[in-house]
């Protein structure tokens, strides 16, 4: 299933966003942070881009009952315009998993993982924190699905990360306890916890981590890792 999570103005807004990760890549607060999650430079940039492009691709797993559809074709939340993928519109809701806001970031959450074991421990820990933070603040949308403040995960997640990494390994796994808490924490806390409620909404498609809990996943990846690394 190919739909756009959100308007073109806001990838040519990402498109432009990674233009600039491109030249600040090469300093070496970035370097760093992601090397510390076992990604190169460049390998760093590679996953960022299939994140974006893949937020374009859902994956269907099942369907359910769905309530009327809303009589609007765009969602306005937090100030983020969602368009509503009508193409997709039948008497039932598709539940979908994305794959730039659910399978990348797993991805890169297990490699971190494996790369660093002693992070696991306080990683569940944060996850929970994050996925309780974030749950509180998600909101289920007519027509679109689960919405989150895009500011949320990745300011919980740099914090829980803070407090948790063990002192005399706090330099060494901060940025992989920051990163998973904040993909593991949001999609656990905003997408799965709530999907009980998706049949009431009228929306065509429900992607976990996808519309408006891609913006969360999308950037806690690189905004939580730099805020613990300050």
């Amino acid at each position: 299933m190919l739909f756009a999570p959100f308007l073109m103005i806001y990838l040519l807004i990402a498109l432009a966003f990674l233009a600039i990760l491109f030249l600040l890549i090469q300093i070496e607060l970035i370097s760093y942070a992601f090397r510390v999650l076992g990604l190169r430079p460049r390998a760093a940039l590679f996953v960022l881009l299939v994140s974006l492009l893949g937020s374009y691709v859902n994956i269907p797993l099942y369907t359910v009952e769905s309530g009327p559809r809303p009589l609007v074709a765009t969602i306005n939340y937090f100030g983020i315009v969602y368009a509503i993928p009508f193409e997709y519109a039948g008497p039932k809701t598709t539940v979908a998993v994305n794959i730039g806001g659910a399978l990348v970031p797993l991805a890169v959450t297990a490699y971190a993982l494996t790369r660093t074991p002693e992070a696991i421990l306080p990683s569940v820990l944060g996850t929970a924190v994050v996925a309780f933070v974030t749950h509180q603040f998600a909101r289920p949308i007519r027509g679109l699905g689960i919405a989150l403040p895009v500011f949320v995960p990745p300011i919980t997640a740099a914090l829980a990360a803070i407090i948790l990494a063990p002192r005399a390994h706090r330099r060494h796994i901060v940025h992989v306890i920051a990163y998973t808490s904040g993909v593991l924490g949001t999609l656990i806390g905003a997408d799965l916890t709530n999907l009980h409620k998706v049949a009431n909404l009228g929306a065509p498609v429900v992607s976990i981590g996808g519309a408006g809990t891609f913006d969360g996943i999308f950037l806690t990846g690189v905004t939580a890792v730099l805020l613990a690394a300050l």
